[in-house]
């Protein structure tokens, strides 16, 4: 199956991401990475907030005490929405002021995991970091290049990655008690000429959807054989990620970006940056806040 994505805002990020669904609120939360700015969008009024935080933020989760939790270009924090106050919790990496992160998402257990990156994105000088709901923070993996597109199994036993230079999706077993990984193997690869797996989501069912970076589209993928089941053609190269949103959680919401695009494509794609949502043959699961 086919499907095609709509409009929501148009907007010129630079680098659109980490959209993620507030099923108690009806809000899309999502950022603009190097605009330093989170985005609130409400579908039922059409309006979109947008909050500038100081320093590039990677990405955005919600918080169960209230407001949201970022990671930032300078580590991890808190936001009130309501004052747009930004609270600094913890710097892993204050010897890598080169590095910055990027995406992110809560486990089961409402840790707050989030990846580093280089700056140049060529350099496996970034780590896999989790911030623990006691505001302690582990080092969980090293040697990353472009952390994106966390997500977990419904049966809480496989963690899904991508560090994107890789082209695939990489699978960890996942202990929920502790957090750790362990047994790391790729279970997707992208083919080559489609784009690089950016951030990511999963389905009632328990399929993966990629976002393809410079592919022009959105995929839904079983991790179990490998096979791609649906496309969402999207009418700009660089689709960051994707998330359900919606009462039934059943609109694929798609952030974008014109990061690296020239004039003459950025001339051919006006809409690079923009907010687009899909109806698709899929739902959604509620997203984990942190519980911290």
């Amino acid at each position: 199956m086919t499907n095609q994505t709509e409009l929501v805002f148009e907007n010129p990020s630079d680098v659109g991401e980490g959209p993620i669904w507030d099923a108690k609120r009806q809000l899309l939360y999502w950022v603009d990475i190097l605009s330093s700015e989170v985005h609130i969008y409400n579908p039922s009024s059409g309006q979109n907030r947008a909050i500038n935080v100081g320093q590039y933020v990677g990405t955005v989760v919600g918080r169960a005490s209230g407001g949201l939790m970022l990671a930032l270009h300078n580590g991890f924090a808190s936001l009130d929405v309501e004052s747009g106050e930004v609270t600094m919790l913890h710097d892993p990496e204050p010897h890598i002021p080169t590095n910055r992160f990027n995406d992110g998402k809560c486990d089961p257990a409402g840790r707050f995991w989030a990846g580093t990156m280089p700056l140049t994105e060529n350099k496996a000088t970034g780590s896999l970091y989790v911030m623990d709901t006691d505001h302690s923070v582990r080092n969980m993996l090293g040697g990353v290049t472009i952390s994106n597109g966390i997500v977990w199994s419904h049966d809480n036993q496989t963690m899904y990655f991508i560090d994107t230079p890789l082209g695939t999706v990489d699978a960890f077993d996942y202990d929920l008690a502790t957090g750790n990984i362990a047994n790391r193997r790729s279970v997707i690869t992208i083919p080559e000429g489609q784009g690089f797996p950016d951030g990511m989501t999963i389905d009632a069912d328990g399929n993966l959807w990629v976002a393809q970076w410079g592919g022009f589209r959105v995929t839904q993928w079983d991790p179990n054989t490998g096979e791609l089941l649906q496309t969402v053609h999207a009418p700009v190269p660089n689709t960051s990620a994707c998330a359900f949103g919606g009462p039934n959680l059943d609109q694929l919401y798609i952030t974008t970006a014109r990061h690296n695009l020239d004039q003459a494509t950025i001339d051919q794609y006006p809409l690079s940056g923009s907010l687009f949502v899909a109806q698709v043959d899929a739902r959604g699961v509620e997203a984990f806040e942190f519980g911290g």
